[in-house]
């Protein structure tokens, strides 16, 4: 079975708002067995939508439209599908009385003539109530095609999909089941892991797809099959998974949704009863985030500092000015200054330092911008690594806070 997402809106196409109600939609979708043909963002023109729709029904079994339901006059979608379904409006008693209800509760006063045509809604169409906003959804049918309209709102949407859509589908469609499993690695390039694993992945079952997902420092993994056996699906996916898992073990952090790296390094560090201490020169506390956002920090996590000047490294962490002076503030000696005194302080088994050269400007070094030295301050000594991470800010804090958790992990992993 396979479906669309057309969402509408010039505010999508100009770039004003990101599209997320497409990813919230497919993801639900797959769930369920409905597999996303494609995607279409169209701007709010009645002949765009008009010909999306056509060539909508041409393509697959369901089709999941969002936006253009509201009251103002650019809103046009509903208009389109009386159109396309060559219909009339009639009005709805239940959402006429909403609309009011939610005016005189949320507002203290009677809804505009506007607001009240939210009512009016296409004959044929089945009515998919709206509890959170004033506009309906509609599911309507042509040619063996459904046809479903949402708010572009995206609460609202998630709701109504959760609610009203995602069982309406289940009860009026046979599906097969789809399952994925992710492996999640760190620390080395997709043509490297493709290189590593490729006999293997010429032996993978023909119903078995492979997706390589790569991003800053890591490389995701998807395992894919779809049929109508699921316990059959899972037990050949997973079995294909642990093969690989093992072939990828030294870089291999865990399965998506079970795990992440900071999680990993959690666990590792709390089965060792370790703990740990950050210090973050350029990196600015984007690794005390991601560590935070781990809901058992507090077993592991001591605490972190950002001495983000030089004379704060000095007079702060205790960092030498000689060192400084003698190798630059952005060097190996004083990163591994940074992490032993990070861990003296804080009295943790493990400290990281970050210390680097992000841009735009070079700052107090004279290195090359991206220029980023790592330390990993551990019981049985430091270790640090010099790196170049290209120009652009983001990206240089992104990697860095990644290599910094690889480098972090496979330290822990020794014991």
């Amino acid at each position: 079975m396979f479906a669309e997402i057309i969402t509408i809106g010039d505010e999508i196409l100009i770039g004003q708002i990101v599209d997320t109600n497409s990813a919230h939609i497919s993801k639900e979708l797959n769930k369920i067995g409905v597999q996303v043909y494609q995607i279409t963002s169209i701007q709010d023109d009645k002949e765009h939508i008009l010909q999306a729709l056509e060539d909508a029904k041409n393509r697959v079994d369901l089709v999941l439209v969002t936006g253009g339901l509201g009251p103002t006059r650019d809103d046009i979608t509903k208009q389109c599908f009386i159109e396309f379904f060559d219909d009339d409006y009639v009005e709805n008693e239940q959402v006429l009385q909403h609309i009011k209800e939610l005016f005189l509760k949320y507002f203290n006063k009677e809804p505009l003539p506007s607001n009240l045509l939210q009512a009016q809604v296409p004959s044929k169409a089945t009515i998919l109530f709206n509890s959170y906003g004033t506009a309906p959804g509609m599911w309507m049918e042509k040619d063996d095609t459904v046809f479903v309209a949402m708010p572009g709102v995206p609460y609202e949407m998630k709701y109504l999909l959760k609610d009203s859509v995602l069982p309406k589908i289940i009860k009026n469609f046979n599906r097969p089941h789809i399952y994925h499993k992710t492996l999640l690695t760190y620390g080395m390039g997709e043509s490297d892991i493709a290189h590593r694993i490729s006999d293997w992945e010429e032996n993978l079952p023909q119903h078995i797809k492979l997706s390589y997902l790569p991003a800053l420092g890591r490389v995701r993994l998807r395992l894919s099959s779809k049929g109508a056996d699921e316990q059959k699906l899972r037990n050949e996916v997973d079995g294909q998974m642990e093969i690989v898992h093992k072939m990828l073990s030294d870089i291999a952090v865990g399965f998506e949704g079970e795990t992440s790296i900071t999680q990993k390094i959690g666990e590792l560090l709390i089965q060792q009863n370790k703990t740990l201490s950050l210090v973050e020169s350029f990196t600015g506390g984007a690794l005390a985030q991601e560590i935070t956002r781990y809901a058992g920090a507090s077993a592991f996590y001591r605490g972190g500092i950002i001495p983000y000047a030089t004379e704060l490294k000095i007079s702060i962490l205790g960092v030498s000015d000689e060192l400084i002076k003698k190798h630059s503030v952005v060097s190996l000696p004083v990163a591994e200054s940074m992490a032993e005194r990070g861990s003296k302080i804080f009295q943790s088994d493990y400290s990281i330092a970050t210390t680097g050269i992000a841009g735009p400007t070079k700052g107090d070094g004279d290195d090359e911008i991206g220029t980023v030295c790592i330390a990993i301050a551990a019981p049985n000594g430091v270790i640090s690594e010099k790196f170049l991470f290209g120009k652009v800010r983001e990206r240089v804090i992104q990697k860095s806070v990644s290599k910094a958790f690889e480098m972090l992990l496979k330290e822990i992993s020794k014991n």
